[in-house]
């Protein structure tokens, strides 16, 4: 497969050398010095772009990407208030998978982090709140990650109905605490607290690996299909 990289920080590193030890061909990789690489023949080339950039650039890359009928592969966070002109876009013929994370253990964690709001809600006492890390240079806060996981929660905690970005004492707040610090990759914590006991479940990331090879799984995955997807059809769950 060949493959366009967009976004060649440390991850797309991190993608290229998973896409190639899998046999597939990066054509060429487009960061924010040389946008130019849109409108060349190695772009033209591409069978798929594999998208991990910021908020503010990602759906314009997304939009260059469908003009020349190109499937995207998106890990950006941040910019989801966009989401319905994406969805739009597969309606009409585009392809998109996207996913807050693409690692498979977060995405086991997702189905246990769903599970378990199910069942707390028959248990008022516990008070559940999260917590998230991640390195200095991520823009977004909350994670895009926590923000599943929060979704889910609430979805499924009838005693909360929105979720905060600070700490809070208010009953139907879901407190979301953000930390950025050195290079932590991901780090993820759900802990339900009563008088008399704690339950934690967490997800900690030791490298970028795992986000990498998920990311380029979904490339596999996509490619010959059209609509939008995401992390639920490549697992089945």
């Amino acid at each position: 497969m060949n493959i366009v990289l967009i976004g060649y920080g440390k991850m797309g590193h991190e993608i290229e050398r998973i896409a190639q030890e899998r046999g597939h061909r990066i054509v060429c990789a487009i960061d924010i010095d040389n946008t130019e690489l849109f409108d060349t023949e190695d772009f033209r080339t591409a069978d798929l772009a594999i998208e991990f950039t910021s908020p503010s650039t990602a759906l314009q890359n997304y939009r260059r990407c469908f003009a020349a009928g190109l499937p995207v592969v998106s890990g950006t966070t941040g910019w989801l208030k966009h989401m319905d002109e994406i969805r739009q876009a597969c309606d009409q013929g585009q392809t998109f998978f996207y996913a807050s994370n693409f690692s498979l253990g977060v995405n086991l964690f997702f189905a246990l982090n769903k599970m378990l709001a199910e069942k707390m809600n028959a248990f008022p006492q516990y008070e559940v709140r999260m917590k998230e890390v991640h390195h200095s240079q991520k823009l977004d806060s909350p994670s895009g990650t926590a923000v599943s996981l929060a979704e889910d929660i609430l979805k499924n905690l009838d005693r909360k109905n929105t979720w905060v970005n600070y700490e809070s004492k208010k009953a139907g707040e879901l407190s979301i605490v953000s930390e950025r610090e050195g290079s932590v990759p991901g780090y993820h914590e759900v802990c339900y607290e009563s008088e008399v006991d704690s339950l934690k479940i967490i997800h900690d990331a030791k490298s970028r690996a795992g986000f990498a090879l998920g990311a380029v799984l979904a490339a596999e995955y996509t490619l010959g299909k059209k609509g939008f997807l995401g992390m639920h059809d490549l697992l089945g769950f």
